[in-house]
């Protein structure tokens, strides 16, 4: 889902970082297509990452997605750890691949973590090793603060905690033309205190993983990735937008819609899901086009 909101709307949209990413439209709109190619596929069977660099492309052209220039001077980080069993390997490698090959110069990639399927943090979560619930990990190392420097360039001092305010908001307030974006009622925003008095601060869009939205782990992800202390530091507001899960459309895990069961345009600038974030941004004073 980054990756979609990336390439949607990279003219306002500076940089994305993804742990166990894949690269963008690697569904091609199906579901068995994103079991078999996009999560752990055969070695015979990776991503062809040319055809969706083209894909891309022709998209960029017809105006479903921003134009291309937009990524070129744009951060791009993807983290992926040596002990996944959910996303392979060359999957997120493949998402770097992707951008390579569309001229984006800044692609960092850190995949030599001993990390399950989680999202790392000092000392916050559970084992490193394990993929479970609320998927964030006692990892050793400040994933949340390592993502923030890779996009962006200040370097603040690392701070001690987060005292600004993680607030509730409707989000029904924010659906485009109404339509459903198969999204939770309330989601979070995190907003540091000198954002709070006036001071023009940056906006920061935190993506759950499956499994990890609030009905399930409820405000752990909001609360404890580690990101609302670094956005204190660096003057970010962060917004934590929430799914649902559901069995029609089939989405039980509450993922974000990487594959098409919010509709056909669903990684476009059209996708339900994505309007949605255009339109939350905006309320927040920070549009994404």
């Amino acid at each position: 889902m980054a990756t979609q909101v990336h390439m949607a709307f990279s003219s306002h949209v500076a940089g994305v970082a993804m742990i166990a990413g894949g690269p963008y439209a690697c569904a091609q709109g199906n579901l068995e297509t994103a079991l078999s190619r996009c999560l752990n596929p055969a070695g015979e069977n990776p991503p062809d990452v040319d055809a969706l660099v083209e894909n891309a492309r022709s998209r960029a052209g017809s105006g479903a997605l921003a134009p291309l220039e937009g990524v070129a001077d744009d951060r791009v980080f993807v983290m992926h750890g040596t002990l996944d069993a959910t996303v392979g390997t060359a999957i997120s490698a493949a998402a770097a691949e992707f951008y390579r090959k569309l001229g984006v110069a800044q692609v960092v990639e850190d995949n030599a973590r001993e990390m399950a399927h989680t999202f790392p943090t000092e000392a916050t979560g559970t084992a490193c090793t394990d993929s479970e619930a609320p998927y964030i990990g006692k990892c050793g190392f400040d994933g949340a603060g390592e993502l923030l420097a890779a996009l962006y360039a200040d370097k603040p001092a690392t701070p001690t905690t987060a005292a600004g305010e993680l607030r509730r908001f409707d989000q029904k307030a924010y659906l485009p033309d109404g339509k459903d974006a198969m999204l939770a009622d309330i989601g979070f925003v995190y907003v540091p205190k000198s954002c709070a008095a006036g001071e023009t601060c940056g906006l920061h869009i935190a993506l759950h993983g499956c499994q990890q939205n609030a009905d399930a782990v409820g405000e752990a992800f909001a609360r404890d990735a580690g990101y609302n202390r670094w956005a204190d530091a660096r003057h970010l507001v962060v917004l934590y937008p929430q799914t649902r899960a559901s069995y029609a459309p089939l989405n039980p895990k509450a993922c974000w819609d990487w594959w098409g069961y919010s509709g056909s345009d669903y990684d476009t600038r059209q996708g339900v899901q994505l309007r949605w974030m255009a339109n939350a941004a905006a309320a927040l004073g920070a549009p994404l086009e």
